[in-house]
């Protein structure tokens, strides 16, 4: 076991290195220099475009549907655990890499939700399919590369998507209630279910009701926290910035960080929380109700900015004034104890413990869809059903299994799901620019409605 556990992490680490991060956000640079900078000139139409109600066009969810289920995938463990192991390995600074990584990921979510909606189809049950699979396929005429990505999407969702977030919650309601992992399996089996077999339209009701209200007591907490620290936030931001630039001597329990650990972790695990060129949420950004691809992919860019320039910020901003970064501890253990530090009685505890719960869960929720359209596109539909049991079945195994090769065999296959989707993003680049530019020009002449 512990070769394979030694394979699986070498294998993570090849394919996680400097050059699929470099790819990563070169593509990013490249398409915001191609658009124009659209995620700092239209991020403010983009967030009202996210309530607005489409009549016109065609989909199986509303633009807020589809944005709700990507949140629901991409806020995750990762915002929580994942900052914070994220400062440990990089030092503060990281936190500011993850916010380069970011604004520059929202140009890579633009695209992606544009070909996406651009290229999706309709099946034989009359449902949206689409993601990086069919544009590849129909924009590029690369079938085989389609299928290598719908492969690793399908595998890679049962561990990073399922068995790793059920294992999270777990962890955490064991911990914090005294119950077996047997137990607490059975329950998130059975509410998995009781959603998923209801398809997209359920797993849209409920993480539209689900995502806004834990984000918002997530953001409640931090806010607590930052606000009852106010005397300590200039320092603690200050500290961001400087040590972005110039790495982190060793201190308290810190081991110390170069500047190439801050940028390197940094950027890291900000896209693997934002997912931004992964190409996961263009597989639900298909699927929204509307008549102008642009206008869900600037939705989809919105996650991003969600994502990680609002909750991880959270996360770092507490973990930094309240001066907890160094103590030694790393992930869920370090966050938990910074809201400890900050929020009065067992407040911080539960706020993270229900954080990580219902964050664990809404990945599950997203994921499955996810996991679903890619085997859809390899199988046919007929299978869907079969998939879904089996994803239930994998929420049990993942509550009640060690899963110290998952993590790295699932971030491998993450990992090889971006390659085709960025090649596909920077061959169709000058397309996306070219109608995204017929699309501006259509709302300033008043040919296309910017709201429908």
């Amino acid at each position: 076991m512990d070769d394979i556990n030694r394979f699986f992490s070498d294998l993570n680490g090849i394919i996680w290195g400097p050059w699929l991060l470099i790819l990563l956000v070169g593509t990013g640079i490249w398409l915001t220099i191609l658009l124009k900078g659209i995620q700092f000139r239209l991020l403010p139409y983009a967030l009202r475009l996210t309530f607005s109600c489409e009549r016109t066009g065609k989909g199986d969810v509303s633009h807020f549907g589809a944005l709700m289920i990507s949140l629901a995938a991409t806020i995750g463990s990762g915002n929580i655990a994942g900052v914070a192991t994220a400062m440990t390995l990089g030092g503060p600074g990281a936190v500011v890499w993850m916010w380069m990584a970011a604004l520059f990921g929202m140009a890579t979510k633009y695209a992606e939700g544009f070909l996406a909606v651009r290229y999706r189809q309709i099946n034989h049950k009359g449902e949206i399919s689409g993601g990086p699979m069919y544009y590849i396929e129909t924009g590029l005429g690369w079938k085989w590369l389609g299928i290598c990505f719908a492969v690793c999407g399908a595998v890679a969702a049962f561990g990073i998507g399922n068995m790793v977030q059920a294992n999270t919650s777990t962890l955490a309601l064991v911990k914090v209630f005294s119950i077996s992992k047997e137990a607490v399996g059975v329950i998130l089996a059975v509410f998995t279910g009781l959603v998923i077999l209801g398809g997209i339209k359920r797993i849209a009701e409920v993480v539209s009701f689900f995502v806004p209200i834990m984000v918002l007591l997530y953001f409640a907490g931090s806010l607590v926290i930052i606000l009852g620290n106010m005397a300590e936030l200039p320092a603690g931001l200050a500290l961001l910035f400087k040590q972005a630039m110039s790495g982190t001597a060793a201190s308290g329990g810190f081991a110390g960080a170069t500047l190439a650990q801050a940028i390197r972790f940094g950027v890291e695990r900000g896209l693997f929380s934002n997912e931004s060129g992964l190409g996961s949420a263009p597989i639900v950004a298909a699927a929204a109700k509307t008549n102008q691809p642009s206008k869900q992919a600037l939705v989809s860019m919105t996650g991003t900015f969600l994502d990680t320039i609002i909750v991880c910020s959270l996360t770092g901003l507490v973990l930094s004034t309240t001066g907890v970064w160094n103590s030694g501890k790393t992930g869920v253990e370090l966050t938990l104890q910074a809201f400890s530090a900050g929020l009065p009685g067992e407040w911080g505890q539960w706020i993270v413990t229900l954080g990580v719960v219902t964050f664990a869960f809404s990945t599950i929720l997203g994921w499955c869809y996810y996991g679903e359209k890619c085997f859809e596109y390899l199988a046919g539909e007929r299978f869907i059903p079969f998939y879904r049991m089996a994803w239930i079945g994998f929420v049990y195994v993942g509550a009640v299994s060690n899963l110290h090769f998952v993590w790295d065999f699932s971030g491998a296959m993450n990992g090889l799901m971006a390659v085709p989707n960025l090649i596909a993003l920077l061959a169709l680049s000058r397309l996306i620019a070219r109608e995204t530019k017929e699309f501006e020009k259509g709302i300033r002449e008043g040919t296309i409605h910017r709201f429908d």
